[in-house]
């Protein structure tokens, strides 16, 4: 069914329906119910192209991902943002633009897409301390959200992040408090953003307590079990090993568990493992009792908020720019308990 047979249906003219289809304040409210129920009963789906033209819009958001060294297709974080993102963007009638491209092409992918119109705006995922993307986004003129903070950045720029250094530092209290003093950090890599705000947390909740980072205990790279596993490993054979471990991420944790059970320990009764939890739909901290204690929040809620807000921007271009502060819940699970005593 196209627009004027709709219209047919309704009696009224193919101009009201489009109005009321796209939310122009001068349709009433009856006249608007009426054609939104009518367009449901018959499946009705507007023209994309006609969308197009009529708003002047590419009615697409894109996100662009750099693959030599940062793969970020290829973490479960990206899959659920995604997921959420898409949700929104399914809703309002939008289509979303993945491009992959090497790091060094990375700008000139999102000038690209400026120079022919492909998309309103975009997405930036994999935030670093001082990102230039950022700066060099305001001067393509290409509407933007960023999925964390960039430390260093003076400019005013629309974003939705958790509260990463709270999370850590809430994480190292709950250690302390459970008498561990010996507390290692597997965290990502220092160059992001997030990373340089957890390390911040765990280092500031240790300094509350007069304790100082021990660099013997702190690590950083690549959120995955191996890496996970390779850090603890060498942190368990230390003379004077850790008691518990902060794991940046829920495979970063699973790597520490392999290695502290390759050790003949027992996690949560001789070393304890707390991890940051994404909330992830196929990667779940257990059913019922979580296996983790965890600092825990939805990033596929974060994609939701941050694709309503380019969304938002895109619509109206002079309004604020939105930004979001998520705090993640502590969670308990099996991973942890006292400090054990050692003679």
């Amino acid at each position: 069914m196209n627009l004027k047979e709709l219209a047919q249906k309704l009696g009224l003219s193919p101009t009201t329906v489009s109005r009321a289809l796209n939310g122009y304040p001068e349709v009433n409210e009856a006249t608007r119910d009426k054609v939104m129920a009518a367009a449901r009963r018959y499946n009705y789906r507007p023209n994309a192209r006609a969308i197009r033209l009529a708003k002047g819009r590419a009615m697409a958001v894109g996100h662009v991902l750099p693959m030599a060294t940062r793969n970020e297709i290829m973490n479960p974080i990206f899959a659920d943002f995604i997921a959420g993102a898409g949700e929104v963007y399914s809703q309002n009638g939008y289509d979303m633009l993945l491009s992959v491209v090497p790091d060094e092409a990375e700008l000139d992918a999102y000038r690209d897409l400026k120079s022919r119109g492909a998309v309103d705006g975009v997405i930036i995922h994999a935030v670093r301390i001082g990102d230039p993307r950022l700066a060099a986004l305001r001067e393509i003129g290409l509407p933007f959200v960023v999925h964390g903070r960039s430390t260093g950045e003076t400019g005013e720029y629309a974003w939705v992040d958790v509260n990463n250094r709270r999370a850590f530092l809430r994480a190292t209290e709950f250690l302390l408090d459970l008498g561990h003093r010996r507390i290692a950090l597997v965290n990502g890599v220092d160059e992001m953003d997030f990373a340089m705000r957890r390390r911040t947390g765990y280092l500031d909740a240790l300094a509350a307590r007069g304790l100082t980072g021990d660099p013997a205990l702190m690590t950083s790279g690549e959120m995955t079990e191996l890496s996970g596993f390779i850090a603890a490993e060498r942190m368990l054979g230390q003379d004077n090993p850790p008691t518990a471990f902060l794991a940046a991420s829920m495979l970063s944790g699973m790597g520490v568990r392999r290695a502290i059970e390759a050790r003949g320990l027992k996690m949560g009764r001789d070393v304890s493992v707390i991890i940051f939890d994404d909330e992830l739909s196929y990667l779940r901290n257990g059913e019922g009792l979580p296996l983790f204690t965890a600092t825990r929040s939805s990033v596929r809620d974060a994609g939701r908020y941050a694709a309503e807000m380019l969304l938002h921007i895109i619509a109206h271009p002079d309004d604020p720019l939105p930004q979001r502060l998520l705090e993640a819940d502590l969670i308990l699970g099996q991973s942890t308990g006292p400090a054990p005593q050692r003679g």
